[in-house]
């Protein structure tokens, strides 16, 4: 079921106008995109403060009711102020159910504590992305991805086509890369333990046939004169 935002459509635009919408607890918003032209709206303040509050929000398709008419939208973009809780602008975008569209979702990860890199071998699991870009139609739209580290072990990683995308979605990579999701990297004990290499081999543990000639310990008495 998609989410309700309530919203009418603005004729006063520009800096002054827009400011004083938003000392009325009003946000400036537009919607855009189909066959249909730009339409420049407002929202209540409060409730789109709260929606943004929601990861669900972020990543799902909306139901945009403009003075009682309703379409489908997706979140593009919105403004915060730069140090105070106030938001400033927000973009929509809209879609058709039969057009394919290219939405970032978050990742959701899980059963980190039981895999065999946490609890065999107490690696650090790094997230190395926490969000995707993904491309599907909007019904299929996820509101996230899970990945699934129960099987995950130190020194590996997973990449972006090992995730399991729900049927109709697919990541968007550029072509032959694989970015890497999560990786768990080796003890930094363990890494050393495995580089460490042997000592030099003593000189008594080399076997005699190995061993060096030694030197004469003197040299041989030298010849007697001839017989008188």
């Amino acid at each position: 079921m998609a989410i309700e935002v309530v919203a009418q459509s603005r004729q006063a635009l520009g800096t002054g106008a827009s400011r004083r919408l938003r000392h009325a607890g009003k946000v400036p918003a537009i919607v855009y995109g189909g066959s249909a032209d730009p339409m420049n709206i407002e929202l209540d303040h409060n409730a789109i403060f709260q929606a943004l509050r929601h990861e669900k929000f972020h990543a799902s398709i909306l139901s945009l009711t403009v003075d009682g008419k309703a379409e489908q939208v997706l979140l593009r973009a919105f403004n915060m102020h730069p140090w105070r809780p106030i938001v400033q602008h927000v973009d929509f975008q809209r879609v058709r159910a039969d057009e394919k569209v290219h939405m970032k979702v978050p990742l959701h990860f899980t059963n980190v504590e039981i895999s065999p890199a946490v609890k065999v071998s107490a690696a650090n699991v790094s997230h190395v992305l926490n969000e995707i870009n993904i491309r599907c139609l909007p019904a299929d739209l996820p509101e996230y991805i899970t990945v699934d580290l129960k099987d995950l072990v130190a020194g590996q990683a997973i990449h972006v086509t090992d995730l399991p995308f729900p049927k109709g979605v697919e990541p968007v990579i550029h072509r032959k890369e694989n970015p890497v999701v999560v990786v768990a990297p080796l003890p930094r004990g363990a890494v050393e333990e495995d580089k460490a290499a042997p000592g030099a081999t003593p000189a008594s543990a080399v076997p005699a046939s190995k061993q060096p000639p030694k030197e004469a310990a003197a040299k041989a008495p030298a010849a007697k004169g001839g017989k008188k």
